[in-house]
């Protein structure tokens, strides 16, 4: 490049050279001209705007260039693209010209300089690319106003020093440029007018490419499109044009394909650095190269995976644990009496059942459930108490030690002040056109837009309407799922009456109370992603409705109506299982009813001799597993399948042969609910290994796998799949953090009600230290059954027909609760036993409550959430901001004064000298 003067005074001719692209056979190199205005005036305002430059279809166009295909810069191969917006003709094309034409002006009026591609350049000749670049006056301009931080000092604070035994993680560890891509500085919010203060070697590089974009598309969301002497604010912004079709898409350029490093040497290639050292699956034993992912995609999305990583670690604890305790269930399966008792053909094999339904459902034998109970022990034992205990502490410990993790994280990435700035500055575009209400703020003292108190409370009511109709619609389906396993249980009885003699291949594997719950699990599974996938809009739009101030306020607003959404959805068929099943059954003579006996013949469920709990973890097992596979598919395949198709489209030559925004113009938009869903998916997970964990103890182990695979495949989707997301900050997860925080209080509570109520723990240890002889378990199963006489059976319960084995062998059938034998003076009514088995089960409750909510708050008080060493660089890095400061204000003032000195007459010296020497002394 070299550069000819003798222009006017406010031009300069740059004629440049495009290097010969040998690699993709581009033709011959072509000479070419720009001429650039660098005068500022009033039209183009601090920016730099071209004199020639293709505009719109049937404007003036410039002579093409035949650059590399794969770049992100302007023709001109010195300004970068910050930004692309891509559109096509249609049908409506005058009226998208005109607000194309009236948006691109007010964008060069703000300093941005833009240059289109023609639709013959593309390979579908169907889109045009107006690319975006923003001048070092916009930036800094801009970088002021959003007081981003920017470096002054190098840090001189060491990094943590080696931990004994380092070695061992190296196979863990990535290369150091890979880990600290950039020097650590003290930083400070950039000021236009004391440039000369920050560390600016060059202007090209001195902002990154993820602050200029997040600068970029601040001034798309904020530039009107009406014309000049047409207020209509609604009017207004990039979303509105795209939602219209104005534009078809809008994203900041990737900066090199991900499976091979860009040709140009001023490019960073940290997109196939992402991939090459994150994004595969073959690293997933490598640590996560955050410093990276921030510097790429910005700290909010730094910020997810930096969570998800620490939760997957310590689900590694949380995982081995849960196996020991599940292991140690095999290893003591010879040991379960109660279960060997069953099996017995002397025992349960002579025990004869009550019917579980009416007129379908045969008098059977124990002996039938031999399976289940046995299953049941691998879930149901010692260990099982323990680990509750156990994942009460575990998620304290996660929640304490993740402030910490997020407290370091927000001094390493310049967020510690950042809380003030996002309330003020990140006000929505949507909620400044849409409040036409003005009024002053107490604080700034000018005119700001508002929100009327009545159409606020009109507007929230109409969204509580609508969640709590949508919450009564769940809870519908569920009822509708448990008069589905009432009504289907009988005619799986009638099936599967004699497992031994019916249906020997299968029957002796499975009863009528799994089959039963396996398809309602599967049944209610269905439902719960159909209604996610309508909720999903409905919530958006009623956010959308009630138009949030700020961006933070519309997250948190939408996170609480998706989760609590989801909580019941998800939940409420494990709660049911949990809490009710098997507990308001009645007795033979008695029973209870769905409805009621007047209203329904669907008689409520009973649980298994060996308890609901095997029944909740078949449940917890269906929906969480079946959950997670489907969120993957969702996540992977969908979006390779649309990339696929969306690139198929008028594509007959490698990719190479495409510019760098054609290839990402193919790619998925990530949008701004991006990110909420991936956190969505993990805290629905964290529910299901803290609230049900007690009934399946390798739910973490489960997690673990599933997280593993989770992280590389988001980190693959990111890298690959999706256009660059608009680099944006957050100081934390945001409203998860209460999320979590409530779950792990509710978890405590749940995991007690599940021992005591749905296990069969507490009423064997009852029986253990209370009833058994010689302190064995000998005979329990005899106990835990009460006695009904076959004869005072109601004709409505009585089954239609009886097995062979059954006439005349007996008088009496069991049914499980502690109640009178017939005879008894007080036939029928509880047992002193039930009485003492229910207190043990309050007090159990009780006791775990407070021992695990005592340890949480002592090791919540113990942890500090702000590590000391932080704290330590935090006020080293404030007082040497102040220092700096300081220094450099006085040097300037310095300067000032000698300046105004040299230029005063002589007479005035003495006296100037005077005042120069005082004022210094006192800075």
């Amino acid at each position: 490049m070299r550069r000819i003067t003798g222009k006017a005074k406010d031009e300069t001719l740059i004629e440049l050279q495009s290097a010969t692209d040998s690699q993709t056979g581009d033709g011959p190199a072509v000479l070419t001209a720009f001429r650039i205005n660098l005068h500022s005036d009033e039209n183009s305002g601090n920016g730099v705007s071209l004199s020639e430059r293709v505009i719109l279809p049937g404007h003036a166009e410039t002579d093409r260039l035949q650059p590399n295909k794969d770049t992100v810069f302007f023709r001109d191969g010195v300004r970068r693209i910050d930004f692309v917006l891509s559109y096509v003709d249609d049908k409506d094309g005058e009226k998208k010209q005109e607000r194309r034409r009236e948006f691109e002006a007010n964008l060069e009026k703000a300093g941005l300089e833009l240059e289109t591609d023609d639709k013959s350049d593309s390979k579908d000749q169907r889109t045009y690319f107006l690319k975006i670049h923003a001048p070092w006056d916009v930036l800094t301009t801009y970088a002021d106003v959003l007081n981003i931080k920017v470096p002054f000092k190098e840090s001189d604070i060491p990094h943590g020093q080696d931990v004994p035994l380092h070695w061992l993680s190296h196979p863990f560890r990535l290369p150091e440029h890979i880990m600290r891509p950039t020097p650590d500085y003290f930083t400070y919010p950039f000021d236009k007018n004391k440039t000369d203060f920050f560390l600016i070697n060059d202007k090209d590089t001195f902002f990154p490419p993820s602050t200029r974009n997040r600068i970029v598309f601040y001034i798309l969301a904020r530039c009107p499109y009406y014309k000049e002497g047409q207020k209509e604010k609604e009017k207004t912004g990039i979303k509105r044009l795209l939602s219209n079709g104005t534009y078809t898409a809008a994203f900041p350029l990737h900066d090199c394909r991900y499976w091979k490093r860009a040709r140009n040497a001023e490019c960073e290639s940290e997109r196939y650095n992402l991939y090459t050292h994150w994004a595969r699956f073959l690293c997933f034993y490598k640590e996560q190269p955050l410093n990276l992912i921030r510097k790429y995609y910005g700290e909010k999305i730094g910020i997810y995976f930096a969570w998800l990583g620490f939760y997957t670690e310590m689900l590694f604890v949380a995982a081995v644990v849960g196996l020991i305790c599940f292991i140690y269930g095999v290893l003591s399966y010879d040991d379960n009496i109660s279960s060997k008792e069953i099996c017995d053909p002397k025992v349960g094999g002579s025990i004869v059942m009550c019917p579980l339904c009416d007129k379908k459902c045969p008098f059977w034998k124990l002996n039938s459930t031999c399976l289940s109970s046995w299953q049941s022990h691998l879930f149901d034992n010692e260990g099982t108490v323990f680990f509750a205990i156990f994942m009460g502490i575990w998620v304290t410990l996660f929640l304490e030690f993740w402030k910490r993790r997020q407290a370091r994280l927000e001094y390493e990435w310049d967020l510690v002040d950042f809380e003030e700035e996002q309330q003020q500055l990140q006000i929505r575009p949507e909620f400044e056109f849409r409040c036409t209400n003005k009024r002053l703020n107490k604080i700034t003292q000018e005119m700001e837009p508002y929100l009327p108190i009545t159409s606020k409370c009109a507007r929230f009511c109409l969204s509580a309407t609508t969640v709590l109709f949508w919450i009564s619609l769940i809870v519908a389906c569920i009822i509708g799922v448990i008069a589905y396993r009432l009504a289907v249980y009988a005619a799986f009885a009638s099936i599967i009456k004699d497992p031994l003699r019916k249906i020997q291949l299968v029957g002796r594997f499975i009863t009528p109370q799994l089959a039963t719950s396996v398809t309602a699990s599967c049944i209610n599974f269905v439902i719960i992603m159909i209604l996610n996938f309508f909720y999903e809009r409905v919530a958006v739009w009623i956010t959308d409705m009630e138009i949030p101030k700020t961006h933070l306020e519309y997250e948190n607003r939408l996170t609480m109506k998706m989760f609590l959404f989801q909580f019941v959805n998800y939940y409420s068929s494990c709660f049911y299982v949990a809490f009710f099943k098997g507990k308001f059954v009645g007795y033979p003579g008695d029973y209870s009813y769905m409805f009621g006996k007047k209203w329904s013949k669907l008689r409520n469920e009973e649980c298994d001799p060996g308890g609901c709990l095997i029944e909740l973890t078949t449940q917890l097992v269906i929906v969480m597993a079946g959950k997670q596979l489907w969120g993957n598919i969702q996540e992977a395949l969908l979006p390779l399948m649309r990339n696929w198709w969306s690139s198929r489209k008028g594509r007959h030559n490698p990719e190479n042969h495409y510019s760098r925004w054609e290839q990402d113009n193919v790619l998925q938009n990530f949008t701004q609910l991006g990110l909420f869903y991936e956190y969505l998916e993990m805290v629905i997970q964290f529910g299901f290994i803290t609230l049900f964990v007690a009934s399946f103890p390798l739910a973490p182990l489960l997690a673990l796998c599933n997280n593993i695979l989770e992280i590389r495949v988001d980190a693959w989707k990111f890298t690959t799949q999706f256009k660059r997301p608009v680099a944006s900050k957050a100081r934390n997860i945001g409203a998860w953090q209460e999320i979590l925080n409530a779950v792990a209080i509710l978890s405590v509570v749940t995991n007690a009600f599940i021992m005591a109520f749905t296990s069969d723990m507490i009423p064997r240890m009852v029986y253990l230290y209370a009833y058994g002889k010689d302190a064995s378990m000998r005979g329990y199963v005899n106990n835990s059954l009460s006695i009904y006489n076959i004869t005072q059976i109601p004709d409505a319960n009585m089954p239609e027909e009886k097995d062979y084995w059954f006439v005349n062998s007996t008088s009496t059938c069991r049914y499980r609760d502690y109640r009178y034998p017939p005879g008894h003076g007080s036939e029928y009514t509880h047992t002193m036993q039930f009485w003492h088995i229910l207190a043990a089960k309050m007090a159990f409750i009780i006791i775990m409550e407070h021992v695990v909510f005592v340890v949480k708050f002592f090791v919540a008080w113990m942890i500090p959430d702000i590590p000391s060493d932080v704290k330590a660089r935090i006020k080293r890095e404030r007082y040497l901001i102040q220092e700096y400061l300081h220094n450099y204000e006085v040097e300037r003032l310095k300067i000032q004064l000698s300046a105004s000195f040299i230029t005063e007459p002589q007479s005035e010296m003495s006296s100037m000298t005077d005042k120069h020497e005082v004022l210094s002394e006192c800075l």
